[in-house]
């Protein structure tokens, strides 16, 4: 082993500067953080490719004094913190003394200041975390930091970054909590010379909400205002019918600080449970206020996660918060909403909400008898020419839902008794293989809770996944032909508002969008405008199939276009195809079986068995008749 060496001045503040500075947007928080300290009621910031070369954030606040400017961008210099005793009480974002410190030492760094009892500001430059000017110079009160060429002298970190594009949405990210965070101040962005936000700073969250999401979002919106415990939580929460496919718009401040909290998280989504369709979680702009002494916010370094001292009262805050704006909404009047008490105060709670499960009792099972629902054979007078399997109001296009017309019974090719891998049920014994140049008679049975397609074939049942089957046969079909050779233009088109995360990432991925039938615009203010989409989707929610996808690409940027495709397809056609208690008639059902028979369909597109056998033998000795 080598000797134990100190390092070196600089060496040291290098490292040290990759806790804090791990891209633009790191800095540009932490320049941010700093004028809301010094009480500004007008933050501008402006950058210049990604903020890789140039990040801009002046303020009004009340400056730095001459003297105190070059202390400034020392190592654990700060205003914000005398003592021990202040760690027990920290109101301010800022309190480590690092930032000015950490900025400097991998950029050349700028900083124009003047308080209020000045005559003259100070302009001050710093290179590398070496002074190069202090000098007199003319200013309004407040203070303008200038970052250019980040991480010019660290190469190594500079190879991390991510393109331009994808590093300015992360700017924007930063700049939109900032601007929730404290509606009390005008925040203003501009990107390459474009303003992509400007908030009013009138003090009303609804005003920064509007300014930050538009109007869809807030449109969809419910106040909430609850005490509870010495924990106050007020701003909004999104109405069921809003709900998102993930997590990416929930936004929880507490003490004016954005913060990722797992307790919030899931009391929010308790508080929901019963009114939201499976996959779906609410989205939220909650500010929780909080005792100074209950929290400490001196736990992570980029400090976007808290502990607190007490969970229970703030979860409690939270749950009976939202619960109560529930009841207070419109929307229960549609949405029967769970018991109002509070569950057990969860530990390793998931948050999935339960499945729905249907009283045996209420099941219905449909059942046809042969001689009195016969299923016309192709060729047929009487065959359907088109079988759809269309929910009301939904057009799905006859070239998607099947390949060709049945062929002639005299020309189809000989099936075999039970799909290949079809699994029989336990004890189940091979039926006796037909003669050669025929065929096991096949008749249709019915349908079980609207799901499952029973079959009666030579000596066995089989039973099929009526939607797995059909999602299978989409999907090839997508697969095959693309999925813009379906698509369709919109009567009106559709505005979907995203995460600054998502928004970047569909942007990013237009153009397997594109090949999937989603024509998508940029609207501007993380908004997407969809012109077109899969014809299988017509009558569905278009904006919500965008919104999962968009949760999609941003979760898995870094996939292949053919993956991206791939899961496009996939979601494509389960949405589109036949849903459990969707209503068919007998031909339908039996034209969806001989297709995926001909098709030899054996697996949904998620790895699940489209279908399994029960044998007459395995039958007949669950009743005693075997001999």
């Amino acid at each position: 082993m080598g000797r134990i060496n100190v390092l070196d001045k600089q060496v040291a503040e290098l490292i040290a500067a990759g806790e804090v500075v791990e891209r633009p947007a790191s800095a540009a928080k932490e320049l941010v953080e700093n004028c809301i300290d010094a009480g500004a009621s007008s933050v501008a910031v402006e950058i210049r490719n990604g903020g890789v070369t140039f990040l801009r954030v002046e303020d009004n606040g009340c400056g730095i004094a001459r003297e105190d400017v070059p202390r400034a961008f020392l190592r654990h210099a700060t205003s914000k913190v005398a003592g021990r005793e202040d760690l027990n009480g920290i109101s301010t974002l800022g309190f480590r003394g690092e930032a000015l410190a950490s900025i400097a030492a991998v950029a050349r760094v700028e900083m124009l200041t003047r308080t209020e009892n000045e005559l003259a500001g100070t302009r001050y430059g710093v290179e590398g975390g070496e002074e190069k000017f202090c000098e007199d110079a003319g200013c309004a009160a407040g203070t303008t930091v200038t970052v250019r060429d980040l991480f010019y002298n660290t190469p190594a970190r500079m190879k991390f970054l991510k393109k331009d594009v994808t590093e300015g949405n992360a700017v924007a990210a930063v700049l939109d909590k900032e601007a929730l965070a404290h509606p009390e101040v005008a925040f203003r962005f501009l990107r390459d010379g474009r303003e992509t936000l400007r908030t009013p700073g009138d003090g009303r969250l609804k005003s920064a909400v509007y300014a930050v999401f538009g109007r869809q979002f807030t449109a969809g919106l419910i106040p909430v205002e609850y005490e509870l415990n010495g924990v106050k939580v007020s701003g909004f929460v999104s109405r069921p019918a809003a709900a998102r496919p993930n997590r990416s718009m929930q936004n929880f401040f507490i003490n004016g600080r954005y913060v990722k909290s797992r307790t919030a998280m899931v009391a929010l989504e308790q508080a929901f449970r019963g009114c939201l369709m499976t996959g779906k979680v609410p989205a939220c702009v909650l500010h929780l206020a909080v005792p100074l002494a209950a929290v400490d916010v001196n736990v992570h370094p980029a400090k976007i996660e808290v502990r607190f001292l007490n969970e229970r009262p703030v979860f409690d805050a939270v749950y009976h918060g939202v619960k109560t704006a529930l009841n207070r909404d419109d929307a229960p009047r549609v949405m029967k909403l769970a018991d109002s008490a509070a569950p057990a105060f969860p530990r390793g709670h998931s948050s999935a909400p339960a499945p729905f499960r249907m009283p045996a009792h209420e099941v219905p099972v449909r059942l046809y008898d042969a001689g009195t629902a016969p299923a016309p054979q192709a060729g047929e007078k009487g065959a359907m020419p088109v079988l759809s399997f269309s929910r009301p109001g939904t057009l799905v296009p006859p070239d998607i839902e099947r390949d060709e017309p049945d062929a002639p019974e005299a020309e189809a090719p000989a099936r075999p008794s039970a799909p290949r891998d079809a699994a029989p049920a336990q004890g189940a014994q091979a039926s006796p293989a037909p003669a050669a140049g025929t065929e096991p008679e096949e008749k249709f049975v019915g349908e079980a809770f609207g799901t499952y397609i029973i079959v009666q074939r030579g000596d066995s049942l089989v039973f099929y996944d009526k939607h797995a089957v059909h999602e299978r046969l989409l999907y090839e079909k997508l697969k095959k032909q693309g999925g813009a050779s379906f698509s369709q233009m919109l009567l009106e088109p559709v505005t979907v508002t995203l995460s600054k995360e998502e928004y970047s990432a569909v942007l990013e991925s237009r153009d397997a969008c594109a090949q999937a039938g989603f024509e998508l615009e940029d609207f501007g203010g993380g908004a997407v405008l969809v012109r077109s989409a899969p014809m299988a989707l017509a009558g569905d929610d278009v904006a919500g199939a965008v919104e999962e996808i968009a949760g999609y690409l941003a979760e898995n940027r870094s996939d292949l276009t053919t993956r991206k495709l791939d899961w496009l397809y996939h979601n494509i056609a389960c949405r589109a195809a036949v849903k459990a208690g969707d209503p068919a008639s007998p031909q339908e059902l039996m034209d969806l079986v001989r297709r995926a028979e001909r098709q030899d369909v054996r697996y949904c597109p998620h790895g699940r068995p489209v279908s399994f056998v029960l044998m007459r033998g395995e039958l007949e000795r669950r009743f005693g008749r075997s001999r």
